[in-house]
Formats: structure tokens, sequence, C-alpha cells
């Protein structure tokens, strides 16, 4: 009597079976080897085929954007969410999620992240190693936004204020200068601007 395996022995089998795929391929411009989606479903696919595995992709989500490179060429950047089911030889099956990114100057961005989307899938789902750095060993702190300076932060308060009442801030600009002279635009007197918005809080209400 010949046992079936479920889809989850089947695909332990296939895992046991791809555990190295070399980076044959070169990118020229960034000077870098990666696997191409030929090696890895060279590698992959026989062994899928022996075990009596078998996927189906299922496309989820497409984004895409155009933009135009320094030299000119109008490019079509995709991003593909795709799903992938995975069957065993009994029929049963489970899915998982893969995502891919690609551009292309003619009508190959969306063939392209799809092939991007499903390598990934291969190589996480069979937990084949990448050989990359990981992403633990480089790391980097943002920098801390500056602090709005307080007189900045009121003559932001000032102007708000001023357009909801309606007000013309050139009326502000001559008030501040008969009251406290010199130019509201560049002063850096807080305790004057302060003055200004409680005159027109109490001119207004607010």
């Amino acid at each position: 009597m010949t046992i079936i395996k479920n889809v989850f022995e089947a695909f332990a089998a296939v895992m046991a079976d791809v555990r190295v795929i070399a980076k044959d391929d070169e990118n020229i411009q960034q000077r870098f080897r990666f696997r191409g989606i030929d090696a890895v479903m060279q590698a992959v696919g026989p062994v899928l085929r022996t075990h009596g595995v078998f996927i189906i992709p299922t496309g989820q989500e497409l984004k895409s954007e155009t933009y135009e490179t320094r030299s000119g060429t109008m490019m079509r950047n995709v991003t593909v969410t795709m799903q992938y089911r995975v069957y065993g030889p009994g029929g049963d099956y489970f899915d998982g999620v893969s995502f891919g990114e690609a551009a292309d100057a003619g009508d190959k961005a969306v063939t392209k992240a799809q092939s991007v989307a499903y390598r990934t899938f291969l190589l996480q789902a069979l937990t084949v190693p990448t050989g990359d750095v990981d992403p633990d060993a480089v790391s980097h702190e943002r920098v801390a936004a500056e602090p709005v300076a307080p007189v900045v932060a009121a003559k932001q308060q000032l102007a708000a204020m001023l357009k909801k009442a309606g007000i013309a801030p050139v009326e502000a600009v001559e008030r501040f200068t008969a009251v406290h002279g010199g130019e509201l635009k560049s002063t850096q007197d807080l305790d004057a601007v302060e003055e200004m918005i409680r005159h027109y809080a109490e001119v207004t209400g607010a």
C-alpha cells in the first residue's frame, strides 16, 4: 500500500533536498552577484516534481508608478503582492504570500516583479541561505528633528489666528511696527509677538 505524504511532509522533503543555490548571476551596474529566477527554478523545479509538489500563483495586489531617470528614460516601477498555493501529492495545500518590486522601460515591469516575488517565496519558504549581510549587522540613527523655536511657534500661532479671523496680515505687520518698532517678520522678541497674540485674541474674542 502506497502511503501518500501530506503537503507538509512533501514540502519538508523538498527542503531536505534543496540546500544550496549558487549565486551565479551578476548585476553589471552595481557589481554584485545574485541568484536569478531561472537558477532558483532550475534548482527547485525538479525537486518539487520528484516529491509531487506544485505551486499555483495568484496576484493579490499591484501598485504602479512612472518616473524619469537622469538620462531622460521613462520607467515604470511595479510592486506586486503574490499568493502562492502549495499543493501536496494528495491534493491538500497551504498558502504563502510574497512581495516583488521591479522597474522597466518597456512592458516587462509586472513580469519582473512577479519573478522577484516567486524567487523570494521559494528561497524563504525553503529556508535557503542567502549569504547576504544580516540586517542586524548595520544600524543607523535618525537625526532628531530640531524643535521649533518659541518665537517661530508664536508667529505661526499669530498667523493662524489672523487667517481664522479674516484679518489681513499687513494690519498686524503695521501694528507691530507702530507699537514695538522693527519688523514682525524678522523679530526675535517673543514677548512682543505674544503681546500681538493677546491683542488679537481680545479683538476677535478667540
